[in-house]
């Protein structure tokens, strides 16, 4: 692959830092975690004294004072490693940066610095039974009582959902005001009336955490507001660019793995007295794939640069969450075709990665979703 531009020594030497805690803290155990369906609490606390939560929160609230190429970095290796349970992406690049950016002192304070040591481990609860990528029908409702707010509502598909000590909850405060009447709220999960539900069985993702959340009549101070009443649409608006452009970062990091996987199993396997990558065929399909790959790094690349100056919107982050996302699953469909029916098996990293990648195409938005942003500024 090209050499990239865009990241400089420091950025290199956290991405060491990654990838030995992952092999020697997730990697060894990943497996066993998929049988339970969940990442233990004990590793999210090495992980923070490994400085690997909320790297670019700044170091007054704990944080390791970076910028997002060091979260771009933790998302690639994370995806690289095929290490899927581990929810640290939305724990450090969505929910803090949402209290950093919108909370008031006294919740940056209280947060941030127990989010950095894994001490408090964070999710936000969007999606409903009812309301996936229509974030507009929400139904969960935080009606103010005094100086608190009554929580009841369902929420679906939560990341982080059984270990979550804090969530960001998408809750209607004046119904009858349709966006302008949504509110992000923060919850903490010991609060009587929060109750998680089952721990969702999903295809892939099965180290995950993904939960259903419910909150019966559940009662916080009206400061645990997050951002102003009735922002909440509005503030959720402005960070969807760098949302989906970790799902890119993920994707392209996950094709290039499964590429690399690819062609050492191709090189090492042996059919009809040949090894496996020595068939025309072959060699002309993972050409075709590692130039599409090669494409999506440099485009990805250049939209980090834009979002670090600022100028990264809203159509092109779209643009790159729908076709990186597409691009990794037929990256891996024909990568696993060359495995044969060891592609089939759950011990190797290929078949993980094919029932991992799916679900790309649907949160952060569901690329149909992705491609209505595209098309209204055609």
């Amino acid at each position: 692959m090209l050499n990239r531009t865009l990241f400089g020594e420091e950025h290199e030497l956290f991405r060491d830092q990654v990838r030995r805690f992952l092999e020697e803290e997730v990697i060894p155990h990943h497996a066993g975690w998929e049988n339970d369906g969940i990442v233990p609490r004990a590793v999210w606390r090495k992980a923070g004294a490994a400085g690997m939560l909320c790297p670019a929160i700044p170091e007054q609230y704990g944080g390791g004072g970076g910028t997002r190429l060091h979260s771009a970095v933790l998302i690639e290796e994370v995806s690289r490693a095929g290490t899927s349970g581990i929810g640290f992406g939305l724990h450090s690049d969505i929910v803090a940066p949402y209290i950093l950016a919108y909370g008031t002192a006294a919740q940056k304070r209280n947060w941030l610095p127990k989010m950095a040591t894994g001490e408090v481990i964070g999710a936000i609860a969007m999606t409903e039974p009812g309301a996936g990528s229509d974030l507009q029908s929400v139904r969960t409702s935080a009606v103010r009582d005094g100086d608190e707010l009554v929580l009841n509502g369902q929420k679906t598909f939560i990341t982080n959902g059984q270990n979550a000590d804090l969530v960001i909850v998408v809750a209607k405060t004046d119904p009858t005001q349709g966006a302008k009447g949504t509110s992000l709220v923060l919850v903490e999960t010991n609060r009587p009336g929060f109750t998680r539900g089952r721990n969702l069985e999903k295809i892939g993702m099965k180290a995950q955490d993904t939960s259903e959340l419910f909150f019966d009549d559940v009662r916080v101070p009206v400061s645990n507001i997050l951002g102003g009443e009735g922002k909440g649409f509005f503030l959720l608006m402005q960070e969807l660019a760098w949302e989906r452009m970790q799902i890119a970062i993920g994707a392209v990091a996950g094709a290039e793995a499964a590429l690399e996987w690819t062609l050492a199993y191709t090189k090492d396997r042996r059919a009809f007295g040949q090894r496996v990558i020595d068939f025309q065929h072959n060699r002309f399909k993972l050409a075709e794939l590692k130039t599409e790959v090669q494409i999506a790094q440099v485009f990805v690349d250049r939209l980090l640069g834009l979002l670090m100056d600022g100028q990264l919107d809203a159509a092109t982050a779209a643009m790159a969450k729908y076709w990186t996302t597409d691009l990794h699953c037929k990256v891996i469909d024909q990568c696993l075709q060359m495995f044969g029916g060891f592609g089939y098996m759950w011990e190797y990293p290929i078949a993980r990665a094919y029932a991992d990648a799916r679900v790309a195409r649907i949160y952060g938005g569901a690329n149909e979703i992705m491609k209505e942003i595209i098309s209204r500024t055609l």
